[in-house]
């Protein structure tokens, strides 16, 4: 059975953070607690350990997801090597966290038929986006990332944002841009 975690809001966004856990983490979980907001985040596992605030991230009721081990281009691996990547994310996740992970975003968004293949056989649902932020290069312009993720916003959108300082500088105002244009926030659907 499918659940669907929605907002208040007829339509939502989802917004999803790469690349962590990072030591911005606790500055953007601050944000999302105070307006409120769930999130998905997909971490690279040789980045998580147990010091990493990852039981505020479930607490909090947002999700975690893997994004590899250490974030390699998965496509220029063989449908062996990317089984013993991704198999070892989802077991160092859960052994840190006791929770079971349930999605898998690829690095890069790089994925052939073989990553799909393991994902599946993993029981993993892969989950991309639909709008880039580009925070990862706006550095130097960051109130451009709230114009890339807000510009081609719809129903059911999936955000990708990154565990990145610039993101953390513009995140309350991103969340605002979304909704004045009348958008909540959500969550992918979960198995039950």
């Amino acid at each position: 059975m499918v659940t669907v975690r929605q907002a208040q809001s007829e339509k939502s966004v989802v917004l999803s953070f790469d690349d962590g856990p990072s030591k911005v983490l606790p500055q953007i979980l601050d944000i999302l607690k105070q307006q409120d907001v769930p999130a998905m985040f997909f971490w690279q596992s040789s980045l998580l350990y147990p010091a990493r605030p990852w039981q505020r991230v479930l607490d909090e009721g947002h999700i975690i997801g893997t994004h590899s081990m250490k974030h390699r281009n998965l496509v220029q691996l063989s449908y062996e090597q990317q089984h013993q990547d991704i198999r070892n994310s989802m077991a160092h996740i859960e052994k840190t966290t006791g929770t079971s992970v349930v999605y898998f975003r690829p690095p890069y968004g790089r994925f052939n038929s073989n990553t799909l293949k393991v994902a599946n056989a993993l029981g993993l649902t892969t989950v991309m986006w639909r709008i880039a932020s580009m925070d990862w290069e706006l550095k130097s312009d960051p109130h451009k990332i709230i114009q890339y993720a807000t510009e081609n916003l719809e129903d059911g959108a999936i955000i990708l944002l990154h565990e990145l300082e610039q993101t953390v500088a513009i995140l309350p105002q991103l969340i605002t841009a979304i909704k004045e244009q009348g958008y909540g926030f959500s969550l992918l659907p979960t198995k039950e």
